[in-house]
């Protein structure tokens, strides 16, 4: 599992990060870029892209593009941290790669990060703390020589004679510098000039300066001399008004897969000079990581590389001094405590866990194969030294496990969760904590709420999750993503209740982008510093589509655009068919902005990448920002730009997107209104990533980059104090009052923020308040989203959705006590409001009903059913409905013993048992109170294993008939089955091993069938209940398209939707519930058996039960054909039931003239007559009289579906007819069973292949 966070560097934060870094490097060389403070690795692969060295190679943001080549970006654990969580390399687990569950644990996110299903290749690689993948098929340079070195990524072209004159004279000329730094009449961009739009940016770009010179901010320079041929850096600026800088440099050989040189430079002075600190740590000490202390930024550990030495060497001095210790182990990644500044976890290229309680001068193992590994949190865990761990077992499976850090041996150890997990599916994160089981291929996600026993998550029941990630986990509420069985690159977003276990929907169809990597990316943004305000894209009738939100997923529109266009003119765009459409990549460089910026002390203010029409494009876009919450827009730029925020977000400043190297920035402070241009650098530099406000009283920034592919870092200090003219007093700030398109009320409150005026140039003190006052709001409606089990329909109401019976009282609910009854609606969660409508959509208390027993199951606790001899059976016994107090349950477990309890409390761990002797046991169940009883069984199997099963049989059978039951076994075994059947009462099955058995029940009434199939070491079971008659009437079902595509195709979806139109069948009719049974069928399209049995009084006659049939017939027939009959199966989407016109010929006439049974009997005895006679006349000369008589020496199919149905509703009655008349149905059944097989082969079952 792993979540999904966006980074934004804080004020209190430590900044660290992988800057791109451009160095003389063999063909196979790759640039990373990593945060050391984001909270666990975010791994991006990027597909390779050619470079063209060609002399008429284009300059500028083609060419630039064409250059980055296998960017890899990746986050790792240095610096503060929110999450403290160690997440091991995937090569690392197991040694193999593994299929990850979908959980993500890095906290709360602006833009989501969706893992790959792809796995590492085998030339993965891993050194130090990073992953680093090896490369085997980088592109080649296109020039006829063949391969040759690839240097410094190019941006801008050709390194010719003239250009590099130019750099060092700085004239005209200098790389990549634009038409209008050199005030020509117009740039150049890829080889040609630009337009007039884009002249035009260029000549507004001045605007509030002078054209003679631009202001000029003082800044200083710095070269990493000497480092121009390493590949990495990773640079660490603590934030917290100290003046220390310390900046890593390496060259990573990709052939030899480790670090070959580094060099450690130190900043005393904010960056201004730097010295190399290489004498100090070991002038031949190869250097691979930099971690920093969370809780004590002095500290500071950097571990060497393993392919010369391991050794840790540590510093308590900000790095001015190290002592270096030796390891026995090689360490991958280390993990520091929150709040213990000398605890550390490191995790060792073996899987072993290590702890140090004195900041890595002494390390004892922890635990031996380890996957993921977690810090306790503080408030929730007892020991503040307790590790959270996903480990493990000697048999290969996993667990979750949990012990003290110095006292892990076995007796000491934890396991929370009983049972096993899916590897790399923990996270700890706030007050939860998640598992995911997979079991029979489904998944199944479970949940702890600070600290309290695991309970399964539950999602809408057909949601069927193939892919799930936790989002965030803040304010007391789980937001998860989903991808369903029937969504391939979208996602629908779900909304949990405070404990994380009930979710219900807030949007669907979110729009995913593949990343860098490969790995998908959701559209989704979490608003900076107003609670509640999302941004997202989503996918409807293949467009995509931007909408925002201010309660949580509650309510969803889209953005207005701007009234007119950076020229003035006007833009014509009316909702709902035009609207403004933002890109919501955040950079996985966290010190490059991305395509979308908010900040938490600039609320409000939001500036993002976009365009105007009717769906989400990527050409044609420009820069627009937002000054009140994304109620109304403006365009600043029509293209591209990285848009900071200075002075705690009182400025905005942009620069052009990296791949053009410019020496200018832009300065406005008026919330994008107006912009001044000003001048940081002589040369122009390639801008890999910037740090802003470094400290709270220093107003400083720092430019990472390059002059040319070739030149050192350089590393550009800003002081950009001397924009501010003075601090800001009370007379600069205004109100301004949060709202929804004019509705001031927004979760709950209104809002009223303190903002500088617009265009005042003054220094925003470090004591400026955001929020001026909060005011809670009368509770109306939209304060209010659906609960569990509840869908929103057209009208704006909540009711319950076609799954969820709402009358359903837990079992804990016991006689005498309350319970919470759901109107349908709950609170959302952090919503502010009082009052008003409150009590009306507020669960009401009740008192608790006494309920009979219903909906027990039994299963072990692993869900199988196969156990070893000898070891320990748990089994869980569940009660959907009934007072679990008052409740005795009594188990048997079908070997002698059994055991009773009073109540279900005593047994909510399980019940154990172990078998002595191997064989199959009917292991039985029984709830039983004052007013009723429940029973369940469960066949184990001891010392075999189970195999998934799916029985096919009739819902009706006709009694003293045969019934052929099929159990149907995915995938198809080439092994043989054994397949085991329980028919009836009976204890003892019957053993076969065809997948296929005949039966003929002797009594009326409901039979349960129960089939296991065996192999190898596994079993499986399916359970059906059919029910006898001696006649019934039959018609099948069709429907209306539109509920194929909510046709997921699973036995659960049929039974209810079969209830469903049950439901909607009786609206029609008074005929009898017990007495009509709908059967739907599988596959697609969808369809169903209507059945109408006899009513069980004994004292009338078989005569007036088939008239009666036919009557009701006629009427459910009428309904049907008139379109009478339909349902809702969700909001919007209404199905119609009709009848389905077969071709196969009737059994009976069913006109009107001939449809008595007399009229019936007649002409099959006068036919059968004739039939005898002219058999018994010339046997001898028919040729195929052998081949009748094996036709009706074959097997009997029971007749379930109707034949050929005609608008009069045809009867077909089942009665024992004299001996001439079952010739005649032999003869039939024979017919329907060779047109009811081919039509079972060609397109699905349908009635003698019906799957109830």
């Amino acid at each position: 599992m792993d979540t999904w966070l966006g980074f934004s560097p804080g004020l209190h934060l430590t900044l660290c990060t992988w800057l791109l870094i451009s160095a003389h490097t063999q063909l196979n060389a790759k640039a990373e870029i990593s945060c050391s403070s984001c909270q666990s690795p975010v791994q991006l692969h990027l597909d390779e892209l050619q470079l063209d060295t060609g002399m008429h190679a284009a300059t500028g943001r083609r060419q630039a593009a064409k250059a980055l080549e296998r960017v890899r970006l990746e986050y790792q654990l240095v610096g503060v941290t929110d999450q403290h969580t160690g997440v091991p390399s995937e090569t690392q687990q197991a040694g193999v790669p593994v299929d990850e569950p979908r959980f993500t644990d890095d906290g709360v996110t602006a833009k989501v990060a969706l893992e790959d299903s792809t796995r590492f290749s085998e030339n993965e690689e891993t050194y130090g703390g990073e992953y680093i993948i090896g490369v085997n098929d980088l592109g080649k340079v296109k020039d006829g020589a063949g391969d040759v070195a690839l240097r410094r990524v190019k941006r801008s072209g050709p390194d010719r004679p003239e250009f590099r004159e130019s750099l060092r004279t700085g004239g005209p000329g200098l790389e990549g510098e634009t038409s209008d730094e050199r005030r020509s009449p117009g740039p150049l961009l890829d080889g040609h000039r630009l337009g007039r739009s884009e002249f035009k940016w260029n000549r507004d770009e001045g605007r509030g300066t002078s054209r003679g010179e631009d202001p000029k901010l003082s800044s200083t320079t710095f070269a990493l001399t000497g480092d121009s041929a390493h590949n990495h850096a990773v640079v660490y600026w603590s934030g917290q008004n100290s003046s220390v800088i310390l900046i890593l440099t390496k060259l990573y050989d990709f052939h030899l897969g480790s670090v070959t040189e580094s060099t450690l430079w130190r900043s005393t002075d904010y960056g201004s000079t730097y010295e190399r600190m290489n004498d100090k740590v070991g002038s031949k000490t190869v250097l691979s990581y930099l971690y920093v202390c969370p809780s004590n930024k002095r500290k500071i550990m950097v571990l060497t590389d393993p392919e010369f030495e391991s050794s840790v060497l540590i510093s308590s001095d900000e790095g001015a001094s190290y002592q270096k210790y030796r390891l026995s182990f090689y360490i991958l990644s280390l993990l520091f405590h929150p709040t213990q500044e000398d605890w550390a976890l490191a995790y060792s290229h073996d899987q072993k866990l290590y702890a140090s309680l004195d900041f890595g001068r002494k390390w004892q193992l922890v635990h031996e194969h380890v996957n993921r590994f977690y810090w306790s949190v503080t408030g929730l865990d007892k020991e503040s030294d307790l590790v959270h761990m996903e480990a493990h077992t000697p048999n290969g499976r996993i667990q979750y496990v949990t012990c003290r850090a110095l006292t892990c041996s076995e007796p000491n150890r934890n396991y929370p969760f009983p049972g096993y997990i899916d590897i790399s599916s923990l996270v700890v994160q706030d007050d939860y904590m998640f598992i995911q089981v997979t079991t029979a291929g489904q998944a199944s996600y479970y949940v702890s709420y600070q600290r309290d026993p695991f309970l399964k998550i539950k999602l809408p029941k057909y949601s069927l999750p193939k892919d799930l990630h936790i989002v965030s986990t803040d304010e007391h509420q789980v937001f998860a993503a989903v991808q369903e069985w029937n969504q391939n690159d979208t996602y629908n977003l779900y909304l949990s209740d405070t404990r994380g276990i009930l979710f219900t929907l807030a949007m669907e169809n979110v729009k995913t982008t593949r990343g860098l990597g490969g790995n998908q990316m959701l559209d989704l943004y979490e608003v900076a510093g107003i609670k509640g305000m999302l941004i997202a894209n989503r996918r409807l009738d293949n467009q995509v589509k931007t909408y925002i939100t201010y309660n949580k997923g509650r309510d969803w529109r889209l953005l207005q655009a701007p009234a007119t266009d950076l020229a003035g003119n006007d833009i014509h765009c009316i909702l709902p068919f035009c609207s403004l459409h933002l890109q919501l990549q955040t950079s996985e460089n966290p010190y490059l902005s991305g395509s979308i910026s908010t900040k938490a002390s600039a609320p409000g203010i939001i500036v993002a990448t976009g365009n105007i029409g009717s769906e989400l494009s990527y050409n044609n876009v420009g820069m627009f920002i937002s000054s009140d919450a994304g109620n109304n827009w403006r365009q600043i730029f029509e293209e591209e730009h990285n848009v900071w925020f200075l002075d705690k977000g009182g400025a905005l400043v942009a620069v052009k997107q990296p791949t053009v190297p410019t020496r200018h920035l832009q300065i406005s402070f008026d919330e994008g209104r107006q912009w001044t241009r000003h001048s940081f650098s002589l040369v122009p530099l390639f801008v890999d990533g910037m740090l802003v406000e470094a400290g709270t009283e220093n107003q400083i920034m720092t430019f990472f980059g390059h002059f040319s592919h070739r030149s050192e870092w350089q590393l550009i200090k800003i002081d950009y104090k001397s924009i501010f003219n003075r601090k800001c007093t009370e007379g600069d700030y205004q109100t301004w009052h949060l709202h929804n398109k004019g509705e001031p009320c927004v979760m709950g409150q209104k809002q009223i923020y303190m903002k500088r005026r617009p265009g005042n140039y003054c220094m925003l003190g470090k004591d400026h308040a955001k929020v001026l006052s909060a005011e809670s709001c009368i509770c109306r409606a939209h304060d209010f989203e659906c609960d569990y089990g509840y869908e929103r329909r057209r009208e704006g109401n909540c009711l319950p959705s076609f799954w969820f019976n709402p009358a359903v009282v837990s079992r804990n609910c016991s006689q005498g006590q309350n319970y919470l009854n759901s109107t349908g609606y709950r609170k959302v969660v952090s919503n502010n409001c009082i009052k008003g409508v409150k009590d009306m959509y507020t669960p009401r208390k009740q008192m608790c009903p006494n309920r009979a027993p219903k909906g027990l199951s039994l299963s072990t606790r692993e869900g199988k059913l196969t156990a070893d001899l000898g070891t320990n059976v748990t089994f869980l016994v569940h009660l959907d409905e009934g007072d679990s107090m008052r409740t005795n349950i009594q188990l048997d477990f079908g070997d002698g013993t059994a055991v009773s309890y009073s109540n279900l409390s005593w047994i909510e761990e399980g019940i154990r048992h172990v078998y002595k002797t191997a064989g199959i046991f009917r292991v039985s169940a029984l709830a039983e109170n004052s007013l009723g009883f429940d029973t369940t069984t469960l066949y184990l199997h001891v010392t075999c294993p189970v195999e998934h099963v799916q029985l096919l049989a009739p819902f009706v059978a006709i009694k003293n008939k045969e019934v052929n039951l099929t159990a149907v076994v995915w995938p198809i075994h080439s092994r043989t089955l054994t397949y085991f059947w329980w028919l009836g009462n009976s204890t003892e099955p019957v053993i076969s091993l065809d997948g296929s058995i005949s039966y003929t029940f002797t009594s009326e009434g409901m039979n349960t069938v129960t089939v296991q199939v065996s192999s190898a070491n596994a079993i499986l079971q399916d359970t059906k209940t059919i029910a006898v008659q001696e006649f019934f009437k039959s018609l099948l079902l069709s429907f209306s398209p539109n509920l194929d595509e909510f046709n997921p195709d699973v036995p659960e979806w049929r039974q209810d939707v079969g209830r469903v139109i049950k439901k909607a069948l009786l609206q029609v009719s008074d005929f009898p519930e017990d007495q009509l049974l709908v059967a739907v069928f599988p596959g697609v399209p969808t369809a169903a058996e209507l059945l109408l049995l006899p009513h069980k009084n004994q004292s009338e006659g078989r005569k007036n039960k088939e008239e009666e049939l036919e009557q009701i017939s006629e009427i459910l027939a009428s309904a049907l054909n008139q379109n009478l009959v339909e349902f809702e199966l969700k909001p919007g989407a209404r199905v119609i039931v009709y009848i389905t016109q077969l071709t196969l010929a009737p059994l009976v006439d069913s006109s009107p003239r001939h449809s008595s049974s007399a009229m019936l009997m007649l002409l099959s005895v006068v036919f059968l007559g004739l039939a005898v006679f002219l058999i018994y006349k010339f046997k001898r000369k028919i040729p195929w009289i052998n081949i009748y008589a094996e036709v009706n020496q074959e097997k009997e199919q029971e007749m379930i579906g109707s034949v050929s149905q005609s608008d009069s509703t045809p009867k077909i009655t089942l009665s024992e007819f004299s001996t001439p008349t079952e010739v005649m149905e032999k003869e039939m059944d024979a017919r329907v069973k060779r047109r009811i097989g081919n039509a079972c082969e060609s397109t699905r079952e349908i009635p003698n292949c019906t799957s109830v």
